[in-house]
């Protein structure tokens, strides 16, 4: 079992940077898939960025991320990071930390684990 914790959100303008970071107690964690979503108000909760099992592993974004976050991960120190550059209003959003007992997802369904999520807000 994973139980993983979300920290790093905050306020930011636009423009700027952030860095969420996610911890993961468990010593399995190497073999889960870790993946960031995030639930903006009014809207469902989407996928954002995930990684492989492997540090330095497979990595894949939205759309609408790519090119400006990177998502990575430690697993000496069980833990994910998802660095955030070049925020926009419309990134704001409550981000949650999720783990998937598979190598690989991108649907959410397909994650066991998730954050209580941290809250992020890009002022224009």
């Amino acid at each position: 079992q994973v139980q993983v914790a979300e920290s790093g959100g905050g306020l930011v303008q636009a423009g700027g940077s952030l860095r969420l970071s996610c911890a993961a107690s468990g010593r399995t964690f190497s073999h889960y898939a870790m993946g960031w979503f995030r639930q903006a108000p009014g809207k469902e909760r989407e996928f954002v960025a995930v990684i492989s099992w492997m540090s330095g592993g497979r990595t894949d974004y939205a759309i609408a991320v790519k090119d400006r976050f990177t998502i990575s991960r430690d697993n000496a120190k069980n833990t994910v990071y998802l660095q955030m550059n070049s925020l926009k209003p419309e990134d704001t959003a409550v981000y949650y930390c999720a783990a998937a007992g598979r190598p690989w997802s991108t649907t959410q369904d397909e994650y066991d684990y998730w954050g209580q999520g941290t809250q992020v807000t890009v002022s224009s």
